[in-house]
C-alpha cells in the first residue's frame, strides 16, 4: 500500500512524508526522538548492501550469485547467512545486475520487493507475491520503516533476449527512515539538482556508486569525482561507496590490455572517492568497505 502522507513539489517531483512525521529531522509526532542507534550495514558487493534498521532487514539490489549474464564475480559470492532473514528488498531499476531474478529467487517468493512503478506485474508473473511499486515522491510503510522513492538519473529499461526482456520504467533511489535514522540508497545515478533537497532532509548514511564493472562508464553513473560532488550536495554524516570491485568481464585476467586497465579499477575507485571528499573539505566520513565485509560507520578517532 502506498502511503503518501503529505508532499511538496520540488523540481518536478513530490517530496512525500508519512503520516505523523515532521519535516524536522528525527521528529515523530512532534517529539524529538534523537538518534536511537546506527543502522548495521554489510556490503555484499556491487550495489548489494544488507541494512538492519528498526527491527527490519533490508537488502538493496540483491546480487548474490557468482555470475550475472556474461559478468563474473571477482570476489566470493555472499554466504547465505549474510542474506538470511531479509524482509524487504529495494530495487532501484531493472538492469540485470540490479534486478537479478536468480538472486531474488534465493530470497523466496514471499519477500516484499519494492520496484519502480511499471515493473510490478512483470515481477509478479515470475512468482513473487508481495511487490510494491513506487515512483519518485511515493512512499510506503514497512513495519517501523518508512521508504520513499526519490529521483535517479539513469535508464531503467529491462534489456535482454526475448525471454528475459521486460518493461521500461524509471530508475529510482530510496530514502529509508526508521529509529531516528535516515539512509539514502541512490541506486545507479548521475548527478541531479534535487540532490540538494535530499541533503536538506538530514542524511545519516548515503550509499553511493563510485564506478561500475567495466573499463569505462556510460552516462547515468558516478565516478569518484562525481560521487564526491554528490556528497557535497547530499551532506551525509557517512558515505559508503558501492558499485565497485565485484564484477568484471570474462578474460580480464588473461588479456594483457584489459588486465592492465581493470586491475586498478577493481580496487581504486572508493579510495579515490575518499580522497576527493577530503579535497573538498567535507565533514562526511567515507566508510571504504571491501566487498563481503561489514561497514564500519564510525570514523577513526581524529578523522572526519
Amino acid at each position: 500500500m502506498i502511503n503518501a502522507g503529505w508532499g511538496e513539489r520540488f523540481g518536478g517531483w513530490i517530496r512525500v512524508f508519512p503520516e505523523g512525521f515532521s519535516r524536522s529531522r528525527n521528529v515523530v509526532g512532534g517529539v524529538d526522538t534523537g538518534r536511537v542507534g546506527n543502522p548495521e550495514l554489510h556490503f555484499l558487493g556491487h550495489s548489494t548492501v544488507r541494512v538492519e534498521l528498526a527491527g527490519h532487514t533490508v537488502l538493496t539490489d540483491p546480487l548474490l550469485t557468482p555470475r550475472v549474464g556474461p559478468l563474473r564475480r571477482v570476489v566470493p559470492a555472499p554466504d547465505p547467512s549474510t542474506w538470511a532473514g531479509v524482509d524487504l528488498v529495494l530495487i532501484s531499476h531493472l538492469h540485470g545486475d540490479h534486478l537479478h531474478l536468480p538472486s531474488l529467487r534465493l530470497l523466496g517468493p514471499d519477500v516484499r520487493i519494492a520496484v519502480p512503478r511499471g515493473a510490478g506485474e512483470w515481477l509478479r508473473a515470475r512468482g513473487f507475491r508481495h511487490v510494491v511499486e513506487v515512483l519518485p515522491g511515493e512512499g510506503f510503510t514497512h513495519g517501523a520503516l518508512h521508504v520513499t522513492a526519490v529521483p535517479a538519473h539513469h535508464t531503467g529499461h529491462r534489456w535482454g533476449p526475448r525471454l528475459t526482456h521486460g518493461p521500461d520504467t524509471r530508475a529510482v533511489g530510496h530514502l529509508v527512515e526508521g529509529a531516528g535514522q535516515t539512509l539514502y540508497v541512490s541506486g545507479d545515478t548521475g548527478l541531479f539538482d534535487e540532490m540538494h533537497l535530499l541533503g536538506e532532509r538530514g542524511l545519516d548514511v548515503a550509499l553511493l556508486p563510485v564506478w561500475g564493472w567495466g573499463p569505462t562508464l556510460g552516462p547515468g553513473h558516478l565516478d569518484p569525482d562525481g560521487a564526491a560532488e554528490a556528497t557535497a550536495r547530499l551532506r551525509p554524516r557517512v558515505a559508503v561507496p558501492v558499485h565497485w570491485g565485484t564484477l568484471a568481464l570474462p578474460g580480464h585476467r588473461v588479456l594483457p590490455g584489459l588486465r592492465g586497465r581493470m586491475r586498478p579499477l577493481l580496487t581504486e575507485p572508493p579510495r579515490a572517492f575518499a580522497a576527493a571528499v577530503r579535497a573538498l573539505g567535507l565533514a562526511t566520513h567515507v566508510a571504504v568497505t571491501e566487498p563481503g565485509q561489514p561497514v564500519v560507520l564510525a570514523a577513526p578517532t581524529g578523522t572526519a
